[in-house]
C-alpha cells in the first residue's frame, strides 16, 4: 500500500492561530508509507509533530531509518529540522536528499549553517544520529523493495524538484514550491529589447518544459500541487514568485489524468473559511466535467493511492 499523510501544508511561514485551526499551521512535511517503509518529504515545521509520534509509535519498533527528501532548502521547508526528536539518537539512521539550491552549496553546508550557535544552540555535529547527505539532480532512484522516486526540475526562484513516488502500481507526485514554465524573453515587437529569434526559442523551450512536467503527472494517482493563490491574485505581481495558482493547477492535473489532486502550500493568510470556501468553489467549477477529485490539505489528512 502507497499511502501519504499531511503534517505540514503551509507555505512561506508557520502561521498558527484561532484561524487556522482546521487546516493547520505547519510549513511542509509529508509522510510517504510504502507498505512499513517511511519517506519523508521536507522538513517543514510539521516534522516537529511528525518527530514526536514516531518517536511515542515507533522507536518501540526498532530504531527509526528513513529516506528524507528535500524539495528546496529555501527557509519554510528546512526550519523544523532542528526539532526533529529522532535526530538525538544515536540509533536513528537518516539519508537526506536534495537539490543544490545556492551557490553550489553542498546540502550538508546549509544544514550547518542553519545550525549555527548565531540561530540555535546546538551544532549539527553534535546531533547523535548518523545522517548521510545526497545532492540530486533529475533522476530515477531505486530504494528497493520495489519502491522508486523520480525528480523533476520546477520552476523556483531556486533549484527545486518535484518528486515521483511509485510503489505497488501506485504513485504520488509532489509539485511544489513551483509555477507554470514562462518565456522571460519580451514577446512584444513594439519593445526596443524584443529579439525575434530569442522570443521563439524561449516560447519552444517553456512549452517543452510544460510538457514534460505534464508528462511527469501522468496518471498519477494522487498529486500533490502547490496552489498558494488564485489566478486573479497570481495575474496581480505574482508572476516569478514560484507558486501556482489554483486554476493552473486543476487544468494541468485534469490534462494528465490525475486521480486526486491534493491543494497545498496555502497562503499563510488563508483562513479555515477561506479556505473551506475556496474548496467548495473549485470542486462546484469542475462538477460534472471530470471525475478527478480536489482535496484540500489539511494537517492529519491521510490519503491511500
Amino acid at each position: 500500500m502507497l499511502s501519504v499523510c499531511f503534517w505540514g501544508v503551509r507555505g512561506s511561514i508557520p502561521c498558527p492561530g484561532p484561524h487556522t485551526v482546521v487546516f493547520g499551521g505547519n510549513t511542509s512535511c509529508l509522510e510517504i508509507r510504502a507498505d512499513e517503509r517511511l519517506v519523508i518529504i521536507d522538513l517543514g515545521t510539521g516534522i516537529k509533530p511528525l518527530g514526536d509520534w514516531l518517536m511515542a509509535n515507533e522507536l518501540k519498533k526498532g530504531p527509526i531509518d528513513t529516506d528524507i527528501f528535500l524539495t528546496h532548502t529555501h527557509w519554510d521547508h528546512i526550519m523544523g529540522f532542528p526539532m526533529f526528536t529522532p535526530l538525538f539518537l544515536p540509533t536513528t539512521k537518516l539519508r537526506i536528499r536534495g537539490p543544490v539550491s545556492y551557490d553550489d552549496d553542498p546540502l550538508e553546508e546549509i544544514l550547518r549553517h542553519q545550525l549555527d550557535h548565531k540561530y540555535w544552540p546546538i551544532r549539527l555535529n553534535e546531533l547523535s544520529a548518523r545522517i548521510e547527505y545526497d545532492q540530486l539532480k533529475e533522476t530515477r532512484l531505486d530504494l528497493g523493495g520495489g519502491l522508486i522516486i523520480k525528480s523533476k526540475y520546477l520552476n523556483h526562484p531556486v533549484r527545486c524538484l518535484g518528486y515521483r513516488i511509485e510503489f505497488g502500481g501506485k504513485s504520488i507526485v509532489t509539485a511544489y514550491d513551483h509555477e507554470p514554465f514562462y518565456n522571460l524573453f519580451t514577446t512584444d515587437p513594439n519593445n526596443p529589447d524584443y529579439d525575434e529569434a530569442a522570443a521563439e526559442e524561449g516560447a519552444l523551450t517553456v512549452a517543452g518544459e510544460n510538457e514534460r512536467l505534464l508528462q511527469f503527472f501522468k496518471d498519477a494517482d494522487v498529486l500533490i500541487h502547490d496552489c498558494q493563490y488564485t489566478a486573479e491574485e497570481y495575474a496581480n505581481g505574482k508572476e516569478g514568485w514560484g507558486h501556482t495558482s489554483y486554476e493552473y493547477a486543476i487544468n494541468a492535473a485534469n490534462k494528465a489524468r490525475v486521480k486526486k489532486l491534493i491543494l497545498f502550500h496555502h497562503d499563510p493568510n488563508r483562513t479555515d473559511d477561506k479556505l473551506t470556501a475556496l474548496e467548495a468553489e473549485y470542486r462546484g467549477r469542475i462538477k460534472g466535467k471530470t471525475s478527478m477529485q480536489i482535496i484540500m490539505a489539511n494537517e492529519g489528512l491521510k490519503i491511500e493511492a
